[in-house]
């Protein structure tokens, strides 16, 4: 069984792919299911467009339930509306988790009542996350997450499901590595277009197997063939593949 637990997609196309295309790309890739958000990644993340937002998502889980999970967008600026919105998504219609952007840090107090919350119903939380190498581009994200803010977080909530997003998503990755060594807690999505050879056997040797999650992010031939090319025994590719992130989805609370 393979998961892919960090993807994007609408019920009618208007946010990256249709229902549609993404269920017939898992298909043809042969990935059982996607987890997906449509997070905002520009301009103000107000309550009524991330509630539409995740309307989009609603719609595509209803369509296909047994394909598409859903992460629940948010924008903990938003305090009130933040908790609406998971009540309303999460405990109430089925979403399995929490997608953060770059809005904040993980790591920031604007964070908290959203890391209680999604501890106290047993989700976890995909936090968009990295460390870009030019001084240009971290200027362009000036509240991205790096590895030491997710260690920086897990301290104060080792019981919380971080998935720190995307490791291959651009950047400095082995940089990121070395913050996460110190987050014993945090998982790590394989998710980006970046392919770099030895890659996933170092995420391994750093920081164990039990950690890695299968994804994508919109890039499934390169998602799937850094794990394919991975020197992994097929017990640990079956880890990644979907074994982890069932772990996870199973300590969701009643």
């Amino acid at each position: 069984m393979i998961i892919d637990c960090h993807g994007h997609c609408s019920i009618d196309g208007s946010y990256s792919l249709s229902a549609d295309d993404t269920v017939r790309s898992l298909d043809l890739y042969g990935i059982d299911q996607i987890c997906c958000s449509a997070p905002i990644t520009s301009g103000e993340a107000t309550p009524d467009l991330i509630r539409a937002r995740n309307d989009l998502i609603l719609g595509a889980m209803r369509k296909y339930p047994d394909r598409i999970m859903g992460m629940c967008f948010l924008n903990p600026g938003h305090s009130r509306e933040a908790q609406d919105e998971i009540t309303r998504c999460v405990a109430d219609n089925g979403m399995v988790g929490v997608k953060l952007y770059n809005q904040y840090r993980i790591c920031d107090p604007v964070q908290f009542p959203v890391i209680e919350r999604c501890i106290e119903l047993g989700v976890p939380i995909l936090m968009h996350a990295g460390y870009p190498a030019a001084p240009e581009l971290r200027e362009q994200q000036p509240r991205i997450s790096t590895g030491m803010h997710f260690a920086g977080a897990a301290r104060r909530y080792p019981e919380a499901m971080l998935i720190c997003a995307h490791i291959g998503g651009g950047g400095d990755w082995e940089r990121q590595l070395k913050g996460l060594r110190e987050a014993p807690s945090v998982f790590v999505d394989t998710g980006g277009s970046v392919i770099d050879a030895g890659m996933i056997e170092r995420c391994v040797r750093e920081l164990g197997i039990d950690r890695l999650l299968f994804a994508c992010d919109g890039s499934m031939e390169r998602g799937l063939g850094k794990i394919l090319d991975a020197k992994l025994t097929e017990s640990e590719r079956a880890k990644v593949y979907s074994a982890n992130f069932l772990n996870i989805l199973a300590r969701r609370k009643p």
